[in-house]
């Protein structure tokens, strides 16, 4: 049971394989038809509808049984310039291969442009990623940035890792003008990448990073926080959660307390003590909010929501000048905004005080809502094969899902490329030296690899497809056009991680396979998210990651068979 119970359940299984069946992983499987991968003992749970004991049925689950009408593109007659973007904008995402606007796209992009706080909450493969963009673009092209004032706008992009924030600058930056120059300057900064010497329309940096480069001046701290005046959190989920909370929830602090006093300073008399003062007031607010700690995360499992983060409660100085309590606390509530955020994922649970979804609620009570037809459920472009396995099947398993699979994606496209994730580091490497060993060529993409590393690699697996076997690094954000197949040798650890995982493949628009194993501890993460799909439903609720979620859905009357 300790082995079941283990998140690298292929390390430890293939650390106690003796040599001799190492060997042996070339020979012919007499479970297996060499034919088609649908031999293998797939197995589907479905609920009996009488309250009898459920059957397990040998099944998969196919698009064919889901509706026909998932279409990714909007409709002929919405196209760029439609929803609201400008002629040379348009004409720059025609002439990158961008024909017409995703349905996402076409949601979000005049929702954007209305200027409003924005979620966006849509499955993977929809074209997030140009929705926010695009619309930043388009308003940075109609007012570009004026190095003499430091009041000019310029929009920030937030992502969890280095390779995201790489990818990001790479689709702004293919939206040309006919000579060939982007539309706008995109810059990172994050990695090896300092401070541009010169402002960029946008910047695109990891939360970490990026306080570390304002927190070296004071001077780029204040013209950087009055600067920006669009700020996108792409996962937005992850952001919000976890070790990045807390950076997050600072920098917000940051930003809506110089919307209020920049507010402040609007509606009072010009020239007076109070202007004369706006620099110093700022700086004082920035200095006196404290960093948080670790106990003040909101989405701790074992904490309720905590009122003190919220971003209305700042601290600040009672003497100011002018300024005096009395006189903040009547802007507190309702202050003229100067900065648009926009919030992008592909998960986010708002089920809970805890959650991101819940917490963005609470925040930014006002933003408008954009989901999409398929969030929290899996593609219906998907073809979905599930496969038991033990200690002793895992290893044939794996090998026959990656062989079967390169083998009916190769059949009428030039390369197939297929990711196989599992959970640890040493996972990884365990599974990479299994099919090695059977004579299947592989990619390793992981934390411990160097930037340098990774960025080759995904390189390389775009180009030349093969085998790509990776950790949840490679789940979220990573644009890999055209994989055709994604096995997880080891099941994902929550629905969330099934979701971007699966999310790799059938993106934008295609259709895609992936082939999931595992064990008889995963039994009811898979039952759970299993009957979501049979009932065309989200899969939220089995979002939690609660030790005591087995035994939630057995109280629930989730029981399987062998």
């Amino acid at each position: 049971m300790l082995l079941y119970r283990s998140a690298s359940l292929l390390h430890f299984y293939a650390a106690s394989l003796p040599p001799k069946l190492l060997l042996q992983l070339k020979r012919p499987y007499p479970f297996l038809s060499n034919s088609s991968l649908s031999s293998l003992p797939l197995r589907y749970f479905c609920l009996n509808p009488s309250p009898a004991r459920p059957t397990l049925r040998f099944a998969t689950s196919t698009a064919a049984n889901r509706s026909e009408t998932d279409a990714f593109f909007a409709d002929d007659a919405v196209s760029w310039s439609s929803v609201g973007l400008s002629d040379r904008l348009a004409h720059a995402l025609s002439q990158a291969g961008f024909k017409k606007p995703s349905l996402v796209q076409a949601a979000c992009i005049p929702s954007i442009l209305s200027g409003k706080d924005v979620v966006v909450a849509a499955e993977t493969g929809s074209g997030k990623t140009h929705a926010y963009l695009v619309p930043l673009i388009n308003k940075l092209c109609n007012t570009p940035f004026d190095t003499e004032n430091s009041c000019s706008g310029f929009g920030l992009v937030l992502c969890p890792n280095v390779m995201l924030c790489e990818q990001v600058v790479r689709m702004a930056n293919c939206l040309c003008d006919d000579d060939g120059e982007s539309l706008v300057k995109v810059m990172a900064v994050c990695g090896r990448q300092g401070w541009p010497v010169h402002q960029p329309d946008i910047i695109v940096s990891t939360p970490a990073a990026l306080l570390n480069n304002i927190g070296e001046k004071k001077q780029r701290q204040m013209d950087f926080i009055r600067g920006v005046k669009y700020i996108v959190f792409d996962e937005a989920d992850m952001l919000l959660c976890g070790s990045f909370q807390n950076q997050i929830v600072r920098l917000i602090h940051m930003l809506r307390y110089d919307e209020k006093q920049l507010s402040l300073t609007n509606k009072s008399v010009s020239g007076g003590s109070l202007a004369s003062d706006s620099n110093l007031f700022v700086r004082d607010g920035l200095e006196n909010m404290g960093d948080e700690t670790e106990s003040d995360s909101v989405c701790e499992d074992d904490e309720d929501f905590k009122d003190d983060v919220e971003i209305e409660d700042l601290k600040e100085e009672e003497d100011t000048g002018s300024i005096g309590r009395k006189d903040w606390r009547r802007v507190r509530k309702t202050y003229e905004r100067s900065k648009q955020y926009i919030f992008v994922a592909a998960t986010l649970p708002v089920n809970g005080k805890k959650t991101a979804g819940a917490v963005l609620k609470h925040m930014f009570p006002d933003a408008i809502w954009l989901s999409g037809n398929y969030l929290h459920c899996t593609n219906p472009r998907l073809k979905q094969r599930w496969v038991e396995v033990t200690t002793d099947t895992q290893v044939d398993a794996l090998i026959e899902a990656v062989k079967q699979g390169s083998v009916m994606f190769s059949c009428g496209a030039d390369v197939s490329r297929t990711m196989v994730f599992a959970n640890t580091v040493e996972a990884v490497e365990a599974v990479a030296k299994i099919l090695e060993r059977a004579g299947i060529e592989c990619y390793r993409y992981h934390k411990e690899n160097s930037l340098e590393e990774r960025a080759k690699t995904l390189v390389d697996f775009q180009e030349k497809g093969g085998i790509f076997v990776c950790t949840d690094a490679a789940a979220r954000g990573v644009d890999i056009p055209n994989v055709s197949h994604v096995v997880q040798a080891d099941f994902a650890t929550s629905a969330v991680d099934f979701l971007h995982r699966v999310g790799r493949t059938a993106r934008a628009g295609h259709y895609g396979l992936v082939t999931s194993l595992y064990t008889q501890s995963n039994r009811d993460l898979v039952g759970a998210i299993c009957q979501a799909e049979k009932l065309a439903q989200p899969v939220e609720t089995a979002f939690s990651r609660k030790r005591s979620f087995r035994n939630k859905l057995k109280k629930k009357g989730h029981v399987f068979c062998t």
